[in-house]
């Protein structure tokens, strides 16, 4: 190859000395590193710092990561913003999502990409709303069957994505358990829980929460994201609570107010707008990585 392109975290250290003895440039890009991350890359410097200091550039998601990046022997080239922000979402799930929440007749609260540990208190805080119609999107898939009982083991009647045909059949807890699909769930939400912040996980990326307009109601361990997470709750894109059982009133109450919702969805939609970019950035990056090509 001429050059070479890893993706946010992903840095091996094998690769990185081969690149170099081959003299294949390699470059990390929307690359993100956390105070955790970082804590063990240190631990590892033997083998962490020579595998960053191998890469050409490292592209960083924000200043922050930036700063860690380069605390762990990276050679940051630019801070281009996350490359999330430019993925648009899917036209059709948008359109089939809306109007299957438009058939639901109660609000619906969706736990996205929930992680091992949170679903037990979601389940027990979700007992006094029985009725608003939740929506839980486990984070992993080999889970699915796992959550599935969980919920029903609380006391709550499922309903599988899996098993609808072209319309959601009635359940105190749909379980979104297909892949490829968030866009469709966000669409169906009045307002979603970030799954992986309500337990000391560091939270999932809500950038597609806001580009689908979905309000996000946040946990306190967002360690992974913390500078998107600041920024949309700065834009009032996206609001933070101190544990589920908040998480779940704030959801709750949110769905249950149009103007209040509407003024969420509005300013999430704009705090993904605004954020657009990393991809042309990026790109133009990689093309210079390039070595120039002999005339024809």
């Amino acid at each position: 190859p001429s050059a070479g392109v890893l993706m946010e975290t992903e840095v091996w250290p094998n690769l990185s000395a081969l690149c170099r003895a081959r003299g294949i440039p390699l470059a990390l890009a929307n690359a993100r590193l956390s105070e955790k991350s970082l804590a063990q890359a240190r631990r590892l410097a033997s083998l962490s710092r020579p595998a960053y200091g191998a890469l050409e550039a490292v592209w960083a998601q924000t200043g922050d990561d930036a700063r860690r990046l380069e605390m762990a022997g990276g050679t940051v080239r630019g801070v281009f913003g996350n490359l999330k922000f430019d993925a648009t979402p899917d036209a059709g799930q948008l359109r089939q999502g809306r109007d299957w929440r438009s058939t639901s007749g109660r609000p619906v609260v969706m736990f996205a990409s929930s992680r091992e540990g949170e679903e037990a208190g979601f389940l027990r805080a979700i007992a006094a709303h029985r009725d608003v119609q939740w929506l839980l999107v486990p984070r992993h898939p080999q889970r699915f069957d796992e959550v599935a009982a969980l919920v029903a083991q609380a006391g709550f009647s499922v309903s599988r994505r899996s098993a609808w045909n072209g319309v959601p059949t009635p359940g105190d807890v749909w379980i979104g358990d297909s892949l490829g699909e968030m866009g469709l769930y966000y669409a169906m939400s009045d307002v979603a829980l970030l799954g992986g912040s309500f337990a000391p996980l560091g939270g999932q990326n809500l950038i597609e929460a806001a580009a689908c307009a979905c309000p996000v109601v946040m946990g306190p361990h967002t360690f992974n994201f913390s500078e998107a997470a600041q920024l949309a709750q700065e834009a009032q894109a996206a609001r933070r609570v101190g544990d589920i059982e908040e998480g779940v009133r704030e959801a709750v109450a949110l769905a249950r107010d149009p103007a209040a919702r509407a003024a969420v969805s509005a300013a999430a939609e704009q705090f993904a707008a605004a954020h657009r970019g990393a991809a042309r950035k990026t790109a133009e990056a990689v093309l210079a990585l390039l070595p120039p090509r002999a005339p024809a």
